[in-house]
């Protein structure tokens, strides 16, 4: 039986450096998008920059996070997109606790649910996504990462979803992501126990897949999430886009309609100029030029 795809494989794309979204960067912005330039063109940062609030997520965070996502899906000169926090030693430390006690119980509701939509947003993203973890992410902020097709910390992050010892559980992804991340027993224990793990440890049970030393600047996960997207840059747009689109949707079934979802896709990179240009500067050993066609 043939799988169903949805319709066409949606493009991402991101202009020039330093330009933030919508406007020039300002120091209020509590998310600063930022198109890179010259060896880096093609890549995208969103710099959480909440320094008061530890970058929690609070209503208009998540509105302006939302607004930023929906306009980069739809973007074909985008090709990676890094997640980082622009305040020292923090990623994110989940949901903005003292806004919510603020709220109206329907309000937390609509709240939580918009922030888990935009989060699955940003899972759904068609161009390779990276987190870029140079300090503390719990809850809701290891919930973001975990959203990212790739994480990178540095060895003294944390990290953990401690939900429950709020007498809640992760409400925007972290029992579903986790366990498909880690294997269902140990995310379990984590979940249960509201345990938060260093860079090092986390590499280890595979929560990450790269651990660095901090340095004195406190970036050295976005830097090293930088050489990863440099790495992305060179091959053909519109393969990775359907890359990513059979393994998301292959992972999810099982093997047979896997095998049938990368048939589906594969068969949408060989009309594309990008394939054929491909081919054409293989033959002439020389590096490709693509469009992303």
């Amino acid at each position: 039986r043939a799988p169903l795809l949805r319709g066409g494989v949606a493009a991402a794309t991101l202009p020039s450096a330093g330009r933030s979204y919508g406007s020039q960067a300002k120091e209020e912005e509590e998310l600063r998008v930022r198109y890179l330039d010259d060896e880096h063109k093609g890549i995208v940062v969103l710099g959480l920059n909440r320094s008061h609030a530890k970058n929690a997520l609070s209503k208009n965070l998540v509105k302006m996070m939302s607004k930023a996502v929906d306009a980069l899906k739809s973007d074909k000169k985008v090709r990676t997109v890094v997640f980082r926090s622009e305040v020292p030693g923090i990623f994110c430390a989940g949901a903005d606790l003292k806004e919510r006690a603020k709220m109206h119980s329907s309000e937390v509701s609509s709240f939580v649910s918009r922030a888990r939509a935009t989060i699955n947003e940003l899972a759904n993203l068609p161009v390779p996504t990276i987190a870029a973890i140079d300090g503390t992410a719990l809850g809701g902020g290891l919930e973001l990462a975990l959203a990212c097709d790739i994480r990178v910390a540095a060895s003294s992050a944390k990290m953990g979803l401690v939900e429950t010892k709020l007498a809640i559980i992760p409400g925007a992804g972290g029992t579903q992501r986790l366990p498909r991340t880690i294997g269902v027993s140990l995310a379990k224990e984590l979940i249960f126990s509201a345990r938060i793990v260093d860079g090092e440890e986390a590499k280890s049970i595979g929560l990450i897949s790269h651990v660095v030393e901090q340095n004195e600047a406190g970036d050295a996960a976005y830097r090293r999430a930088l050489a990863l997207a440099r790495e992305f840059l060179p091959q053909g747009p519109v393969a990775m886009r359907v890359a990513k689109l059979a393994i998301n949707q292959g992972m999810e079934v099982d093997l047979v309609t896997g095998l049938a979802i990368e048939e589906a896709c594969y068969a949408q990179t060989i009309p594309t100029k990008d394939r054929i240009e491909g081919l054409l500067a293989f033959k002439e050993k020389r590096p490709p030029r693509y469009k992303g066609e």
